[in-house]
């Protein structure tokens, strides 16, 4: 089977190295496209006011992995991989393994995610990885995960789409309590912007700050059994989170069915129409 790796750590972290090479060796046929640079963070950014470029790299994965370095966001590297690197697509889009959590809001923010979603956009089978813990070196337990996880999918494929977000705890295999399907949590920033000064004598900012959990989210009660990444991972687990790029706030849809939600312009004044109106112009 085909595989498309990215991530945001870059072309040089053990994450990736890890999982590229522990599907290699499973005999995957496996594509690397990554930045190549640290890219955390960006979201699902796009490069589009100057050239992506791409390079091979040799040597540092299993020698079967195919490895190219982007110039570019992770979402580039995802897309270049599926629009000029690769002759076919793959059966799966892969991202990571991330070095930290991506768990709860972190989502919005991750370029890891972003990348993952991006192989969802385009209609391939979508999984984030993330090692929860910043400083720990130890990627096998979830690399060996992620083959687990994908002879399930290869098995019973996912919805279109779906996207899968995982996190693995940053502890030995056998210390892993099991795995969780869970829903995203919160994970609350305390930013701190710390001022300073240049040897130019300019002043800049610097982001800082703490990370404030939330166990619960405001979800409809049916769901409250299920527990959060946030919370699933304190316990041990590893946490699988279906995820969507349809951000629609679907219970939104019915909690607004009486008001008047759309607008035209009518005798140059703005006015409001129901959706009973708005079918009976189309």
């Amino acid at each position: 089977m085909k595989v498309l790796i990215g991530n945001d750590d870059g072309i040089f972290a053990l994450g990736i190295r890890t999982l590229a090479n522990a599907l290699a060796a499973a005999g995957y046929e496996v594509t690397v496209v990554c930045p190549d640079r640290e890219r955390s963070a960006t979201g699902h950014g796009l490069t589009m006011h100057e050239p992506i470029r791409a390079e091979r790299v040799e040597s540092i994965f299993h020698p079967t992995v195919k490895a190219w370095a982007c110039s570019g966001t992770p979402s580039d590297c995802i897309k270049l991989g599926l629009g000029a690197l690769l002759d076919g697509p793959p059966d799966f889009v892969l991202s990571g393994i991330n070095h930290g959590p991506n768990l709860g809001t972190d989502v919005l923010y991750s370029g890891t995610v972003a990348a993952a979603m991006e192989g969802a956009i385009e209609g391939i089978p979508s999984v984030a990885f993330s090692l929860a813990s910043f400083s720990c070196q130890e990627f096998q337990p979830a690399a060996q995960f992620a083959k687990t996880l994908l002879a399930q999918l290869a098995a019973s494929p996912l919805p279109k789409v779906m996207l899968l977000n995982v996190n693995v705890p940053a502890l030995p295999g056998k210390e892993i309590a099991g795995v969780a399907v869970s829903r995203q949590g919160i994970r609350r920033y305390y930013d701190v912007f710390e001022k300073r000064v240049d040897p130019r004598g300019k002043t800049y900012y610097w982001l800082a700050g703490e990370v404030l959990e939330e166990l619960e989210t405001p979800q409809a009660s049916s769901s409250q059994q299920v527990p959060t990444d946030v919370e699933a991972i304190r316990n041990a687990y590893i946490t699988v989170t279906p995820l969507k790029y349809d951000l629609t706030y679907t219970p939104g849809l019915v909690a607004l069915a009486d008001w008047s939600t759309t607008q035209k312009i009518h005798n140059d004044a703005l006015s409001w129409i129901g959706l009973e109106e708005l079918i009976a112009m189309l």
